[in-house]
């Protein structure tokens, strides 16, 4: 059952009503079992804040707050909400066509030229992934590397500090708010690129985290994540996108991100192959090609493609940002394989 904001909220709550918001806090923390939010409106709820989704579960399932201290950390996070992609979401919920001033966005994205020509579009075909050179210029791409370089509590030249800082997810650095970062998800190059993949313009942006990963040493073993997918793997998998923003240059041996090319063009097969083994536990590895490309360049890929970090065997870190961005269409199976 739905549950009122309005019964929630102090008085005084520095958030506009927000629909589905109360329901979200409910079902994550456990005073309801049930709900009727759609994966779908979950999802766009927290790219509407600019809130990361890691970040948020982790909070509401730590910190098990009221409604009113849940609201005052969302604008303590991530601000106000952006009135246009409010209206948007709610327009999304109401059928009804984005604001005027979203759709004149759209529109304008739709017309600008290619980003992507004939040769990265037949590689996306054959491959499944496709790199968008110079997504976002060096200084941008700086600017976030600094960014993560004090997330890290690192500097570049003192190769002792990129592990004084525990981090209990891998090579995953969980920060989601910062002007540094804004630049990859608003660009119009960066959009065009997923209109071009989609078919359209009218995507969503992810509001995704960072990522570090060292170069491996005696007792720093490469913490993961390997060869996997982030969906489910029940068929027929949805089209979705995948992607990554390369910080500094990286070469192929420098934790790149490693996937295994074509496999969208049989993995119906591969899976129906498997009968009752596990495809997760299924080593991928001596198919993989890992990526190398530079400072500032994203590299996209499908959903259905093995994918991951690779080992860094290099003398500097990894450092990237997770871009993505996503239709409204998109469905998922409520199963997972």
């Amino acid at each position: 059952m739905a549950t009122s904001p309005a019964s929630l909220a102090d008085p005084i709550s520095p958030l506009p009503e927000i629909r589905g918001l109360a329901d979200y806090w409910a079902l994550r923390t456990g005073r309801a079992q049930t709900s009727d939010l759609s994966a779908m409106q979950s999802r766009m709820l927290l790219d509407m804040l600019g809130l990361g989704l890691e970040q948020t579960i982790t909070y509401l399932g730590l910190e098990w707050p009221d409604y009113p201290t849940f609201e005052a950390w969302i604008v303590e996070t991530a601000g106000l909400p952006d009135p246009l992609l409010l209206a948007r979401y709610n327009a999304w919920l109401d059928g009804a066509p984005p604001p005027e001033a979203m759709l004149e966005r759209i529109a304008a994205i739709e017309a600008a030229a290619p980003v992507l020509d004939a040769d990265d579009l037949a590689h996306w075909e054959r491959e499944g992934y496709v790199i968008l050179r110079e997504a976002i210029t060096l200084e941008e791409a700086r600017a976030a590397e600094a960014l993560l370089w004090q997330q890290v509590k690192g500097t570049p030249d003192d190769p002792q500090s990129w592990f004084n800082t525990p981090r209990n997810n891998g090579i995953m650095v969980q920060h989601f708010q910062d002007p540094a970062l804004e630049p990859a998800r608003r660009s119009a190059r960066v959009h065009k690129a997923f209109a071009q993949l989609w078919g359209t313009a009218d995507l969503w942006s992810t509001v995704d985290r960072m990522s570090f990963n060292p170069p491996v040493a005696p007792g720093r073993a490469f913490q993961g994540p390997k060869l996997h997918w982030d969906v489910s793997l029940v068929t027929p998998i949805p089209f979705a996108t995948q992607g990554i923003l390369y910080l500094t240059d990286t070469s192929a041996d420098q934790g790149a991100l490693q996937v295994v090319p074509g496999f969208q063009h049989r993995i119906e097969a591969w899976l129906d192959g498997l009968g009752d083994a596990d495809p997760r536990e299924v080593d991928l590895s001596g198919e993989a090609r890992t990526i190398a490309a530079g400072a500032g360049d994203l590299i996209i890929w499908r959903q259905d493609l093995p994918h991951g970090a690779s080992p860094n065997r290099a003398e500097r870190p990894r450092m990237a940002q997770y871009i993505n961005m996503y239709s409204a269409d998109l469905e998922s199976h409520p199963v997972w394989r």
